[in-house]
């Protein structure tokens, strides 16, 4: 194997497969990336894989000498991404796994493994393959992937569900004291097959990243069958094993109507947010928010004993009945961040029951957070 490419082209494939590279990986090959070098089409591969995640990656490059191997992900990226930007070259003699990497500040030389033993990607056949605009897909997963579970007990919680009906896509996610939902409508796709699934957040976050990268105005395509999803960028490809159970049913958490509203300006609330989180961070991220109708504001507040209290004032449009309501404050910095409006609105009946957070643009976000019961 013998190829020559630049540095900063080998160091960006690098970080983003390493990805799916486990950091304890059951068996030495899995430490690797496979190495892919073809000399018809002058490209190279690269793929990553934990046996659940997938993320393989082309790129061209001057391909003299074509061959596969694997190459330890982390010792070769370290070593790539500190090398001078210029065009680096990469070989290997005959059936060799030692491969001697060359730039004008040296020469490295790093011992792979086989890629005889290196497991292939899952393959997804079934089925029409569903096109997906690259806009409506990172819309979707900014607006949901902050609100899924880290814990990895309620495993079906740590996901996105992904929900199609005819023109449009629904994305939901929550921990189970939030609720994020985003309905988009894709332009890209004619008509939308049924899709009722859901996928890791680790590999949507991936996604995310690919998606953030991605300069092609072609529509992303995505193939599913009963157990994987994977998602083709033309270059760059991302499989992922979908996460089995029931997701629960979301939609009968969302009230049907409300007894008060309030409008704000978003940046005005989240600035608020984030100075009283300061206080609000000595006692269990608590902070009240005060609904008052006649002067037309809310107030932001926090005791925190034994440490001091914070108290803000807000203008704001406020609509029904005067009423204290309380939050995590980090739930509701978590909505707002994922929201591109002016202006926001939140939703609410009492204090103990959902609050909804929502945009006031064309960005169809609803955002459902619990309050937390104010003792005393």
């Amino acid at each position: 194997m013998k190829f020559i490419c630049p540095q900063s082209e080998l160091s960006a494939q690098l970080s983003s497969v390493s990805r799916a590279v486990s950091s304890r990986p059951s068996r030495p090959v899995l430490a690797n990336i496979l190495v892919k070098a073809d000399i018809e089409s002058q490209s190279v591969t690269l793929v990553g894989f934990d046996e659940v995640l997938g993320i393989e990656s082309r790129f061209s490059a001057q391909v003299e000498e074509p061959g596969t191997l694997t190459l330890p992900s982390k010792l070769w990226g370290d070593i790539v991404s500190r090398l001078a930007n210029e065009d680096i070259t990469l070989e290997s003699d005959g059936d060799s796994t030692t491969v001697t990497l060359t730039s004008s500040s040296g020469r490295y030389e790093v011992r792979g493994l086989s890629a005889e033993d290196y497991p292939s990607l899952p393959t997804v056949e079934e089925g029409e393959a569903i096109a997906l605009s690259a806009e409506a897909l990172l819309n979707g997963l900014r607006g949901s992937l902050f609100a899924t579970s880290g814990d990895e007990t309620k495993q079906v919680l740590t996901g996105v569900h992904l929900l199609s009906e005819t023109d449009s896509l629904e994305f939901a996610a929550t921990d189970g004291h939030r609720l994020s939902v985003v309905q988009t409508t894709d332009e890209a796709a004619t008509e939308t097959p049924a899709m009722d699934v859901t996928v890791p957040a680790k590999a949507l976050r991936e996604l995310e990243r690919m998606i953030q990268g991605y300069n092609s105005n072609q529509p992303v395509a995505l193939r599913l069958d009963e157990t994987q999803v994977l998602f083709d960028l033309g270059a760059q490809r991302l499989t992922t094993r979908l996460l089995e159970g029931q997701y629960p049913n979301y939609r009968q958490l969302l009230p049907k109507q409300f007894a008060r509203q309030v409008t704000v300006d978003r940046r005005l609330l989240m600035s608020s947010l984030e100075r009283i989180a300061v206080l609000a961070s000595q006692k269990n991220d608590i902070i009240k928010i005060t609904l008052n109708s006649a002067d037309q504001s809310i107030a932001l507040s926090v005791e925190a004993q034994e440490v001091g209290s914070g108290r803000e004032d807000l203008p704001a449009q406020v609509t029904g009945e005067d009423l204290d309501i309380a939050f995590n404050v980090r739930y509701l910095l978590d909505g707002l961040k994922a929201f591109d409006t002016t202006e926001v609105q939140m939703q609410c009946n009492a204090a103990t029951s959902p609050a909804v957070f929502v945009p006031l643009g064309e960005t169809k976000i609803t955002y459902l957070v619990m309050p937390v019961q104010i003792r005393g």
